[in-house]
């Protein structure tokens, strides 16, 4: 069984999953920690649970989804796995911080970055997450797909009730069409469906009420 705690992250108010099984091993998802307090949560919630974090895992490369990597990297030697696509938006992680929340935050985080592709299942303990192309929000966003317990980490490609933006660099509201309707909305409808940003939805509410689903 999954345990799945979200934290709640930086400004713009992003979903950071941690997610383990009994075997106390666990993958983090879109790590968007930004402050003390933030990253502390996470280190309490891991140490306290005597977990491993033996997988560290982005949906796309924008900031806010990406602002704690520095720091897990550090913390348990973890590298970011991100789809290829995206790498032009891990090069300008220090503009998007300058962009997005007006801050001056220098670093290149290239180096503790890692390319998958959808062949690259994701397995911590005894679960598996497959790897879906789910472009439109960026060209690299992917969703994170546990077919066992039909659960879904959709980045900000779908959220409840909504979809993600399409019109920063590189978005593309046809892909991002093509993704819901052709990739997500043919998941299970009692797939859960855990967003960047938000509440959880499933996909079955989807097809019921978001008209991009449709």
């Amino acid at each position: 069984m999954l345990n799945i705690k979200r934290f709640i992250c930086n400004p713009f108010q992003e979903n950071t999953y941690i997610v383990s099984d009994e075997t106390k091993e666990c993958a983090i998802i879109d790590c968007g920690a930004f402050n003390e307090n933030e990253r502390t949560e996470i280190t309490d919630y891991i140490s306290g649970n005597n977990l491993k974090p033996v997988r560290l895992i982005c949906t796309h490369g924008h900031f806010d989804h990406c602002a704690g990597i520095e720091f897990i990297n550090t913390q348990y030697g973890l590298y970011a796995e991100i789809s290829k696509k995206d790498n032009y938006l891990v090069k300008t992680l220090p503009q998007q911080a300058m962009v997005f929340l007006g801050i001056n935050y220098m670093k290149d985080l290239t180096k503790v970055f890692k390319n998958i592709t959808t062949e690259d299942d994701i397995t911590f303990g005894s679960h598996t997450l497959r790897i879906f192309e789910t472009p439109g929000h960026t060209p690299g966003s992917v969703t994170f797909y546990c077919e066992e317990e039909k659960t879904a980490f959709t980045g900000d490609t779908l959220f409840r009730m909504s979809i993600g933006r399409t019109d920063f660099e590189g978005g593309s509201i046809t892909e991002m069409i093509n993704s819901l309707r052709n990739v997500l909305a043919i998941l299970p409808k009692e797939t859960i469906v855990l967003s960047g940003h938000g509440e959880r939805t499933t996909i079955g509410d989807e097809l019921a009420m978001n008209p991009y689903l449709r």
